[in-house]
């Protein structure tokens, strides 16, 4: 393995992923909150689906956007967690090729989803708030059925150039790669010639996906709270700040260690590595561990179907 690390190739047939560089002796350690958060995920995320499943006064747009986020947190979760872990315990670093290039189109694929799923929930509560009136004759089901369909295709077309610029430049320094998982750019970086176009790619999706979702959103949001300010009662602008915040909550927990992750990985050079790849975990790990604790805490409809559970089965 050691020999392959030094021999020129255009094609390998697999990488090696160093985990958390420079902090290998602290694996271990690092595993056991990064288990616990996944564990937490997991759970949250199927209590979510079982509770919106069984509920049916929770069959309406917001709930349906929800399970749409929660079967997003747990591919985005799944695709990198089991085999980070098992370098953290077994030191299982070799992925293969196909493997990786696999595992890095889900994480980003998936992460693309979810931002426009958050996309859809702003304008899912922008019409409930703003124009009440007119929310069930926009967000029809089958309109809610093509919005998820949307999402979907988008997150599939947008990276799915990544794949083919990945395949298609050689690779003749090494097949190591300094990250956790298969990282889009840390991939890109082993290339040998010109990567510029990658790059570009990359900060293409950057800030035409991500940065246009995150325009839309704070537009959405400046008009709901403009429109919740205006509301004649304070029970009424309370209930309003309710149902949003737990919405901002979860956008923030997204979107600004994703942010961060990805503006430091491309500008921030004099930013440690094991930093980089920190960060870069947290923002896959922690969002589909928090979603679910702020919606269950946040909801009402959500936290009283949890606490009757313990009823329905002692009866």
């Amino acid at each position: 393995m050691s020999d392959s690390n030094n021999t020129d190739f255009t094609n390998p047939s697999s990488f090696i992923l160093l985990g958390i560089p420079g902090l290998e002796a602290a694996h271990v350690w690092i595993s056991i909150p990064f288990c616990s958060m996944y564990t937490i995920a997991v759970l949250g995320n199927f209590t979510i689906l079982f509770i919106v499943k069984t509920e049916p006064s929770l069959h309406v747009p917001m709930y349906y956007f929800l399970c749409m986020l929660a079967i997003t947190d747990l591919v985005l979760s799944t695709s990198a967690l089991p085999k980070m872990l098992s370098n953290f315990w077994f030191n299982s670093r070799e992925i293969d090729f196909n493997a990786c290039l696999t595992q890095m189109y889900f994480i980003h694929s998936f992460f693309v989803m979810e931002s426009g799923i958050f996309v859809a929930m702003a304008f899912d509560r922008y019409v409930a708030i703003c124009d009440p009136l007119r929310h069930s004759t926009i967000l029809t089901y089958p309109m809610v059925a093509k919005i998820g369909l949307a999402l979907v295709l988008r997150g599939i077309m947008f990276i799915l150039p990544y794949t083919f610029l990945i395949r298609q430049r050689p690779y003749c320094r090494t097949n190591i790669i300094p990250h956790s998982y298969c990282e889009y750019i840390a991939v890109v970086k082993l290339a040998c010639g010109d990567t510029q176009i990658g790059s570009y790619y990359g900060l293409f999706v950057l800030f035409c996906v991500r940065g246009l979702d995150m325009i839309f959103i704070s537009v959405s949001y400046t008009q709901i709270l403009r429109a919740i300010f205006s509301l004649p009662t304070k029970d009424a602008r309370l209930k309003a700040l309710g149902t949003c915040s737990s919405h901002i909550c979860v956008i923030l927990s997204f979107y600004i260690p994703a942010l961060f992750s990805s503006l430091t990985h491309r500008f921030g050079h004099n930013v440690p590595l094991q930093f980089h790849v920190l960060i870069a975990n947290v923002y896959l790990l922690v969002p589909p561990m928090l979603n679910p604790i702020i919606y269950g805490v946040r909801t009402r409809q959500i936290r009283d179907r949890l606490l009757r559970l313990p009823q329905l089965e002692i009866k």
